[in-house]
């Protein structure tokens, strides 16, 4: 079973309905027994990242996903969910995120070229920088659909996709059993259902 963490910062319908396409067995809750018991978690996300940090600080459930993740057990950022497993954050300020991989997220204003508009919306290639166990079902320049103004930098070691918007930018990260996508696969269409099925299809480690 694969827990979707609700913390109130984010459209679950459409990341439901993807998992329910796929034949996932899902459920969305903020309950710590059930994410303990749950095999996988998914971390999702839109908005301010200080506001969804807080409200991870305010529940608890910061420390119930940092628990779980030291277990090993798989867990999956999107997009804001995404950025929130780095260091830290300087969206309107400096912010501190789970610290689950190194690095920080920053703005793209003044990082890429003036004609580019911000926030990034739209449909972008991927390009791998190592193999993953997210991408067994998809290719090289298969197509994913972002909406992002922020984007993790310094965080070589667990870069595993780029997409060019003007400079290339982190689109995909694995650490271990810890994983993230900034673009959403719940609006990438096929490829996008794809690179669920193979989170579900992670074999987890007792």
């Amino acid at each position: 079973m694969i827990a979707i963490i609700d913390y109130g910062v984010g459209n679950l319908f459409s990341l439901c309905s993807s998992f329910r396409k796929i034949g996932a067995q899902i459920t969305v809750t903020a309950d710590p027994n059930l994410i303990e018991a749950a095999d996988k978690l998914i971390l999702p996300g839109v908005g301010a990242f200080a506001d969804a940090a807080k409200k991870l600080r305010d529940s608890g459930l910061d420390i119930v996903i940092k628990e779980q993740a030291a277990k090993g057990k798989p867990i999956m950022g999107i997009c804001l969910g995404m950025q929130m497993l780095f260091e830290k954050s300087y969206e309107y300020g400096e912010h501190e995120g789970l610290g689950l991989l190194k690095g920080s997220v920053v703005p793209m204003e003044v990082r890429i070229p003036e004609n580019l508009k911000i926030p990034h919306i739209g449909w972008n290639a991927l390009h791998f920088s190592k193999d993953s166990k997210l991408f067994r079902y998809i290719k090289e320049e298969d197509c994913v659909y972002f909406v992002h103004s922020y984007y993790a930098s310094d965080c070589e070691d667990s870069v595993i996709a780029t997409a060019e918007y003007g400079r290339e930018l982190t689109a995909a990260v694995e650490q271990g059993n810890v994983f993230g996508c900034q673009f959403h696969p719940e609006k990438s269409g096929e490829v996008g259902l794809n690179i669920l099925r193979s989170f579900c299809d992670l074999e987890v480690t007792p």
